[in-house]
């Protein structure tokens, strides 16, 4: 394995990267982005749908669709997306201690709300771990893989993106962060069967690999093996 020994920033994506996309909390928060969309432009679920995923793949974020096409604000959508049962989530031990074991500082960059990221975390146990959350909000509502908010996220946490790592689920995600210098990990539960499976547009399961430094399936084993 490549060497870590310059690492001193960690960065972790949220969703299906600090849990497993098996787990199925994201789920939760597809079904109700599609009966936000169905109540808020007077549709039908399956225009909902259609809609959706149009937009996740048009803008990075369904979100970031809805305030582009129809001037949605932000706020109503995030509160009501993102009321979800954390509690299908199990604590995870390993994952903590893990992280924990890292030298240096650990952040999370996330196109999620900070406060969905703090209950995920809170379940997982592994808040103790991070100093700060880059969220939907601190980007300007601007997601990634837009390129701009990368620097900015650094430089919110201080961070020489030659000494950061980013571990990320959506391959996309990692190109702004590996053109910055950044050394990246796809961390793909099932590969492309999973993301299949969670209905995401084409562009999000294929990618290239040059601008993925690493590959796990394993995330808590492979921190061990950076450590051990």
């Amino acid at each position: 394995m490549q060497s870590f020994a310059d690492i001193h920033g960690w960065v972790f994506d949220l969703d299906n990267t600090l849990y497993p996309a098996s787990q199925n909390l994201f789920a939760q928060i597809d079904k109700r982005m599609t009966a936000f969309i169905g109540e808020a432009l007077g549709v039908d679920k399956d225009e909902a749908y259609r809609l959706q995923k149009q937009f996740l793949g048009e803008y990075g974020t369904t979100l970031a669709g809805l305030m582009n096409k129809h001037g949605m604000p932000p706020g109503p959508f995030l509160d009501f997306v993102h009321d979800i049962d954390v509690s299908v989530l199990p604590p995870d031990p390993t994952l903590s201690d893990a992280i924990a074991a890292l030298p240096g500082r650990k952040f999370i960059f996330t196109n999620g709300t900070v406060e969905h990221a703090e209950r995920v975390m809170n379940r997982l146990g592994v808040a103790a771990h991070f100093e700060d959350i880059f969220d939907i909000v601190a980007g300007d509502y601007s997601p990634k893989p837009n390129p701009e908010i990368y620097p900015a996220m650094l430089a919110r946490f201080g961070l020489v993106p030659e000494k950061t790592a980013f571990f990320e689920d959506m391959a996309r995600n990692l190109s702004p962060a590996h053109a910055l210098g950044m050394t990246t990990i796809l961390v793909e539960e099932s590969g492309s069967d999973t993301l299949e499976a969670m209905n995401m547009p084409a562009e999000y399961r294929s990618h290239n690999d040059a601008h993925i430094h690493h590959k796990t399936n394993d995330l808590s084993g492979f921190l061990s093996k950076i450590t051990g």
